[in-house]
């Protein structure tokens, strides 16, 4: 093979929900990709499975929205998160969860025209592979990445047929390593992580059983359970979740990591499992038993030269607060549109520094919160425990159910515990509020101010750096759209009101065939509740450039006086710094 030679432009370590989601997006800007696995298939364990309003949007542009809705647990059925003594025992609490909350169903159905779901990765993974190889993508698994150089034109990596053991060497433009918390790419960069890991430890099991007597009254995901026999480790409480409503389950409990691994001997986890649902006799069928560790590290630079990190690798974290794959998503989302541009030949290649700027301060924000919002549980705890009692949670849970003054006192607390339990099952802001700052945003020179809680709720603006506000549109037709559908897509898109005609003039004088204008306004795009003429944040004449992850790239409150000329100066010099070119 000549060194000018490629095998393929986009080489993918790794099949997950960054690496399938990459290949997808890629597949859909028509860029040859190949993906290497070395597992056999998909995720064979349930992993992941919140999946957030903005990754929901990511599969909106995708195409693979309704087909998540079909396999997934709907919105309505993830519910409230109960505390109880066992599935089968006396309830003492319940937490409003994943927007369901009257108070706050609203913020969710105005921020978004995507639901969330419970969708597992053995789910989820099979559509996006499906659909990223339907669209043109390669798969090889049971492949093996070994190593790779790479010099100023692209990358060879070795890699191993884990069925024949043969090696062999690809050559790609670039290489992305979404090989998960264990990253070997990452290694290979010498790119450092800062945190540390095996903070903390958990086992899991995921088993089936018939539990709907229990549950189907009360519909949730997760169920906590205080119990003196799961009541270890950070959280403190033992867990169920609903993997398959509602005959497959996973039960997780805490163990301290100095004492080394736990037994996980089927009769120790039938015990545990028993204990947690509250049946003495049940007699569920064990499919997997594993430990996992709590990690709180982050990589603060997720790239060097051709060679590019995502998901896992970068950023590495508890499942508390559902963030992982959605953060996983959303970080292929963005690069894999900076790729196609660049190998395209639409953008400079400096476009793709901007990849770690925008993300790493993602990562690092959900490693942190994911983090916090387990030490978040202690008061919760500390409301069913009475530290020096024989029995401290049998007496932390008579005190909580008491007329007297502790119980009393022991009651206010437990709405206060509730109540700091929003920022991890009712955070919005932390789901949606990413704002990106790099060479591919022009940002406003004035600072954004924050008007409510920036981790509980959402503030959809038009300021450089924040995805578009959603607003229901309609068209000619009479459907609705929402702004998000008529963005993205691959394409830059240039968005104004009936009265920015300039604007549309201007583009038209451009070599832009990626760029798509909307007005809104016309016949096409209406806006007859007046939803985005409340959220645009400028006048009708104003404009926004909106890059092809949804991102406003740039805008300009109003045209004023702007003559055709002057504003196609002033946008091919804004379209110059975002494409780098």
């Amino acid at each position: 093979m000549t060194l000018g030679s490629y095998d393929t432009d986009v080489l993918v370590i790794g099949s997950g929900p960054t690496g399938s989601t990459l290949a997808l997006a890629l597949a859909s800007y028509g860029v040859k990709l190949h993906v290497v696995s070395r597992w056999n298939w998909v995720a064979n364990t349930p992993r992941a499975h919140i999946t957030n309003q903005r990754t929901m949007e990511v599969f909106r542009d995708l195409g693979i929205e309704q087909e998540c809705y079909k396999y997934a647990t709907p919105w309505d059925q993830m519910g409230d998160s109960l505390i109880t003594t066992s599935l089968a025992g006396e309830e003492l609490l319940r937490i409003r969860a994943w927007g369901t909350d009257p108070e706050r169903k609203g913020d969710y159905l105005s921020g978004s025209p995507c639901e969330l779901l419970d969708i597992p990765q053995p789910l989820i993974e099979p559509i996006l592979v499906n659909n990223a190889r339907q669209r043109g993508a390669s798969y090889a698994f049971n492949t093996e990445y070994l190593s790779h150089t790479q010099d100023q034109d692209g990358v060879t990596v070795s890699l191993q047929d884990r069925l024949t053991s043969a090696t062999y060497t690809l050559r790609a433009k670039y290489l992305v390593g979404a090989d998960g918390a264990n990253s070997q790419v990452l290694k290979d960069l010498g790119l450092p992580l800062e945190g540390h890991m095996a903070r903390a430890g958990t086992a899991y099991t995921l088993f089936e059983a018939d539990l709907s007597q229990y549950v189907e009254h009360r519909p949730s995901i997760l169920y906590w359970i205080c119990s003196p026999e799961a009541a270890f480790g950070e959280i403190g409480f033992g867990l169920l979740r609903a993997v398959k409503p509602w005959n497959q389950w996973i039960a997780g409990w805490g163990f301290d990591i100095n004492q080394g691994d736990p037994d996980l001997s089927d009769d120790e986890v039938i015990d545990k499992i028993r204990v947690l649902v509250g049946d003495p006799q049940l007699e569920p069928k064990i499919l997997n038993k594993s430990t996992w560790y709590v990690n709180q590290a982050y990589a603060p630079q997720y790239d060097k030269g051709r060679v590019f990190c995502a998901g896992d690798a970068v950023h590495r974290h508890p499942p508390s607060s559902g963030l992982g794959l959605n953060t996983c998503v959303q970080d292929a989302f963005n690069l894999a549109w900076k790729l196609a541009y660049v190998i395209q030949g639409k953008a400079g290649e400096a476009l793709l520094n901007t990849y770690t700027p925008e993300r790493a301060p993602v990562g690092k924000q959900i490693v942190l919160r994911a983090n916090q919002s387990r030490l978040d549980y202690a008061p919760l705890q500390a409301v069913f425990r009475v530290e020096g009692a024989e029995y401290p949670i049998a007496a932390g849970i008579e005190r909580f159910r008491s007329p007297c003054a502790e119980g009393q006192k022991a009651r206010v607390a437990a709405e206060e515990a509730l109540r700091l339990k929003q920022t991890e099952f009712s955070a919005q802001g932390v789901e949606m509020n990413q704002r990106y700052v790099s060479s591919a945003v022009i940002v406003d020179k004035e600072p954004e101010q924050w008007h409510r809680d920036k981790e509980r709720y959402l503030q959809a603006t038009t300021r450089p750096g924040a995805k578009i506000p959603h607003a229901w549109l309609v068209g000619k037709n009479g459907h609705r759209k929402s702004t998000l559908d008529v963005v993205g897509q691959g394409r830059f898109t240039l968005l104004t009101g009936l009265s920015g005609q300039v604007w549309v003039e201007a583009a038209k004088q451009g070599k832009w065939d990626f760029l798509s204008v909307v007005v809104i306004g016309s016949l096409d795009y209406q806006d007859p509740y007046c939803e985005w003429q409340r959220r645009r944040e400028m006048d009708e004449d104003g404009v926004l450039l909106v890059r092809p992850d949804g991102v406003i790239a740039w805008r300009q409150l109003q045209a004023g006086h702007l003559s055709v000329e002057t504003a196609y100066q002033r946008l091919q010099e804004v379209m110059s710094q975002v494409l780098a070119k």
